[in-house]
């Protein structure tokens, strides 16, 4: 075969290039290949310019709404956990200011040191997910495909259930969450239930439980008798006539009671299948749930009051807890909790998520969820507030329709806010106003010398 010289080559190449360009890049398919760029978003020149707050009240609980502005026409929102203080966005906000939002992974890493268990986590998680929501609409990708990719398209969900000292009516509401399409249940199984019935417990006289009783459930002395456990386990009972054996039945708080109490409890329960037994003592006490959880055969559970990575590692590494369960406005954000449960599943051990806020934290969760693998359900405590869908724009109505959440689609978190609706249910006057009494707070942030 007759080959071209090395110069003569070059020039039909170069000109066989030439023409094919020219016809490539022709000025309508010039037109077509930009229409879909955001022409307001340069992600590389991108600046935090604002931090403001909106703080939305009985969805069902108090949640501050945070949106972070920018150099350009976009900005992005994100939730406090339910009810924590809008102050622990509002101090991080002179951290923020002038960096480039689609850095979210450097500016977590810069205010982490800010976060703390439970609600203290509530600033710097909520931050990071208007971070996440901020990039995807500069990069115009949902935030799921940031993460990697989704491996389910609707995220199953469970519903808070409204609880009732009768087993029948409490039985009767939880069959009627299953008829709303609910795949998944969850119920309220506390030693409140027993009343003041004489014998059902034990504990130092003149002593009396409290919902929200700071004394810890090792230290309060209290303990189930046979008479108490035998009436929870008939309560769960009645409730599985109802439900039936087939759907999952979660668990969840139990009392201030001991651990001795908890394993006695459950192994009592162990003929009802539960799904898990939720938070029966907190979360530090690794050794302790892993006594629980050897001696008793039905999957337990913990962990929405943690911050960061690290101690749901431990828990899973020492298979203390069967179920790992991270509120992710908690657990340190989006990427954050994609990274438990990653670390966790490699461990053997399932996801499942707590969420008890508005639509904008529900959407965090739903994207991380769906790129998640080991993801079991995600909780929702609002679909009894007919105008909890309505805060927000842009995804399915209802949002949780039929026990499932749709992924969304759009750029970032999917959502726009319904302003009027937001404003009808604020707990205080003032809607995203400006905040530059926070823009010079600081101080000497570094953590070593």
């Amino acid at each position: 075969m007759r080959t071209l010289p090395r110069l003569g080559r070059r020039r039909f190449l170069g000109s066989a290039a030439a023409a094919l360009g020219a016809g490539f890049w022709a000025d309508d398919t010039l037109d077509a290949a930009v229409q879909n760029v955001n022409r307001n978003s340069r992600p590389s020149d991108l600046k935090i310019t604002d931090m403001r707050i909106a703080v939305v009240k009985g969805a069902p609980f108090t949640c501050p709404l945070i949106r972070i502005d920018t150099n350009q026409d976009i900005y992005g929102l994100g939730e406090v956990r339910d009810g924590a203080s809008k102050t622990y966005a509002l101090m991080l906000k002179s951290r923020i200011l002038g960096e480039n939002p689609c850095n979210v992974d450097r500016i977590f890493r810069k205010i982490k040191q800010f976060g703390g268990d439970s609600r203290q986590a509530g600033g710097v998680c909520g931050i990071e997910m208007a971070l996440w929501d901020l990039a995807g609409k500069a990069y115009g990708v949902p935030v799921y495909q940031m993460l990697g990719g989704k491996f389910r398209d609707k995220i199953r969900c469970y519903a808070d259930t409204t609880e009732s000292d009768d087993p029948k009516v409490y039985g009767q509401r939880l069959k009627a969450r299953k008829e709303q399409g609910f795949t998944w249940l969850k119920m309220d199984l506390g030693i409140d239930l027993l009343g003041d019935d004489p014998g059902s417990l034990t504990q130092p006289l003149g002593t009396k439980f409290r919902p929200g009783d700071t004394v810890q459930h090792m230290f309060t002395g209290i303990e189930l008798t046979e008479k108490g456990i035998a009436r929870m386990a008939e309560f769960v009972a009645t409730v599985r006539e109802y439900v039936g054996m087939e759907v999952p039945l979660s668990a969840d708080h139990f009392g201030h009671i001991g651990v001795n109490s908890c394993i006695r409890l459950g192994k009592a329960l162990e003929k009802y299948n539960l799904a898990w037994l939720e938070d029966m003592i907190p979360w530090q006490y690794t050794d302790l749930w892993k006594k629980i959880t050897d001696a008793v055969d039905i999957p337990t559970l913990t962990g929405e009051d943690i911050y960061l990575k690290e101690h749901f590692v431990e828990l899973a590494r020492n298979h203390a807890v069967d179920i790992l369960h991270p509120d992710l406005a908690t657990s340190g954000g989006i990427l954050e909790t994609h990274k438990i449960g990653d670390a966790i599943g490699e461990l053997g051990v399932p996801m499942a998520m707590h969420f008890a806020g508005t639509p904008i934290s529900c959407m965090a969760n739903v994207h991380c969820a769906a790129a998640t693998e080991n993801f079991l359900v995600l909780e929702n405590h609002s679909v009894d507030v007919p105008w909890w869908s309505d805060l927000v724009e842009g995804v399915e109505k209802p949002i949780v329709n039929h026990g499932f959440v749709t992924v969304p689609e759009k750029p970032g978190l999917g959502i726009t806010l319904n302003e009027e609706v937001v404003k009808q249910h604020l707990l205080e006057p003032g809607y995203f106003e400006p905040t530059p009494e926070w823009n010079k707070e600081r101080s000497h942030d570094r953590t070593w010398s």
